[in-house]
């Protein structure tokens, strides 16, 4: 398996996640991190549930991995997530110092390229994988929160 087909496996696990959060009414982000070519760690949104603005699925993530790992960095780690990290989530990245983020569907209002945050100085980036089953993922989410409020 080459590293496209590898991105896109692992971008479909991270869709699983998104819509797993999408079924609790949590806004349909999804996170993967794998080490070795295995998934350490698996998350999704969970901010109305725990009622924690914090509880982004890139930041579960992180804390289950390192946990898993037994320590704080993700050197040798890929995170795959569905929609480009805020400008907490690639912080948190950053001080995790991860490997690699593959993101889904670009965020141009609240990402962290539009808001210029940085990464880790060897974080490798690459965006667009699988980006329109992400970003249909999400539409479909806030076409459903208008209806509910209308």
């Amino acid at each position: 398996m080459d590293q496209k087909e590898k991105d896109i496996f692992f971008m479909k696990k991270a869709i699983q996640e998104a819509k797993f959060a999408f079924e609790k009414n949590e806004v349909p982000v999804g996170a993967v991190i794998v080490a070795q070519e295995n998934i350490i760690a698996r998350a999704h949104n969970l901010t109305e549930l725990l009622n924690d603005v914090t509880a982004h699925a890139e930041m579960q993530a992180i804390t289950s991995a390192s946990s898993y790992l037994g320590g704080k960095y993700l050197k040798e780690c890929t995170i795959y997530v569905t929609l480009e990290p805020c400008q907490m989530c690639a912080g948190a990245l950053a001080w995790a110092q991860i490997g690699r983020i593959v993101f889904g569907a670009s965020d141009p209002h609240r990402g962290y390229r539009k808001l210029n945050t940085k990464l880790h100085p060897k974080t490798k980036v690459s965006g667009g994988i699988l980006s329109k089953e992400c970003k249909l993922l999400i539409d479909a989410f806030f076409i459903k929160q208008r209806k509910l409020k209308s």
